[in-house]
């Protein structure tokens, strides 16, 4: 079995400077101009909504306070109908302040959207003071590295308990009591254990934490795209995609296997890199005295000095190399030597133990000539 743990530490994408290069992001880029335009433009038409709603349950109460009053006075038919229709738009007006106060309530509630910054509320004007983005410092990658690596160390049970969450709410409630995941390192971490699930093929496992991935960089574009902490984006991502609609809904689908399918083009590169590598040091450890594969040498080799090599027949390969041309038994013999094949020498048995390699093909302590 290869050890693929060397091949940890990996590139995924590099189509962004400012993004870490494990932080897959071609889609999310498109979504930071999204996402202000959507949020802006379903906030405003909640509260458009709201004030014309308002506005018509307090023009018909006036018009029907008033009809009632001069009906009273002039004992009009129609007193008991107007007493009616007066009771039922105060009932709405009931309604209407509960709804008032649950908009406050939910404008109170997400500080940093970026709809809710410098905009008239329905009384005064509420200005949220967002929390600043962490400033990025000049790290150079061997400290980088070393700070990942602390991070995993310190992290990595809940990091593996925030990427088998399958629901949305247990997700968010889970960052929320642990602030410190929310950053680049998570991202970045979670890039990694997909990569080498896929190269594990444990296929399933993967796409399920390729979605928690892809919900960690978002809630880190959208802190991005708002100049805030990404702490203060947990709210605001999860509300968005729970409640998303449609179109929003199949971009972030279309982000996330957009992502896998990157797995496992990188997965499958670093397997076919892993083997190779594997191969490689398989064959190197074979090599002859010479510096030559045995294995390669022994492909090229006429069929009637592979029979030899093949039975262990001395006799046979003596009989072969005389009936050779004395150039080509040379060059054959040779090959042979620097391989490892053939040990000139049966009484350093030694060297020749270390010499030959445990193979298919094997060499005869024998006599050269």
């Amino acid at each position: 079995m290869v050890d693929y743990s060397r091949w940890k530490n990996i590139e995924i994408s590099d189509d962004e400077d400012e993004t870490h290069p494990n932080i897959d992001t071609p889609s999310l880029f498109r979504w930071r101009h999204q996402a202000r335009v959507e949020r802006m433009a379903e906030r405003q038409k909640e509260i458009e909504e709201f004030e014309r709603k308002k506005r018509d349950n307090v023009e018909k109460l006036n018009t029907t306070k008033t009809e009632l009053s001069k009906a009273e006075k002039t004992n009009v038919e129609n007193i008991e109908k107007l007493r009616k229709q007066l009771k039922e738009l105060e009932v709405e007006a009931a309604e209407i302040r509960k709804k008032e106060d649950e908009i406050k309530k939910k404008e109170k509630s997400t500080p940093w959207n970026v709809d809710t910054i410098s905009k008239p509320g329905f009384a005064k004007t509420v200005i949220n003071k967002r929390p600043e983005r962490p400033k990025e410092e000049n790290l150079t990658d061997e400290e980088r590295e070393a700070r990942m690596r602390k991070f995993i160390k310190e992290n990595e049970r809940d990091l593996k308990h925030f990427g088998m969450l399958r629901k949305y709410d247990d997700s968010r409630i889970f960052l929320k009591s642990h602030h410190h995941l929310v950053c680049e390192n998570t991202a970045n971490y979670l890039v990694i254990w997909c990569i080498n699930l896929e190269m594990e093929e444990k296929h399933d496992l993967m796409n399920h934490v390729a979605h928690q991935t892809i919900c960690m960089q978002y809630i880190l574009e959208l802190a991005k795209q708002l100049d805030t902490d990404p702490r203060a984006c947990v709210d605001a991502f999860f509300t968005k995609i729970q409640v998303a609609e449609k179109e929003y809904k199949n971009s972030f689908d279309d982000e996330l296997r957009q992502f896998k399918e990157r797995i496992q083009k990188r997965a499958a590169e670093k397997v076919e890199q892993a083997i190779k590598e594997a191969e490689e040091e398989e064959r190197q450890k074979r090599l002859g005295p010479g510096g030559l594969d045995p294995v390669e040498v022994f492909e090229t080799l006429p069929d009637d000095l592979k029979k030899c090599f093949e039975t262990q027949d001395i006799a046979m390969l003596h009989e072969v190399i005389a009936n050779m041309e004395e150039e080509e038994s040379r060059y054959h013999m040779k090959r042979c030597i620097d391989s490892g094949l053939w040990i000139p020498d049966a009484n350093k048995k030694k060297e020749m133990e270390e010499a030959t390699p445990s193979a298919s093909v094997s060499a005869k302590n024998v006599d050269g000539d």
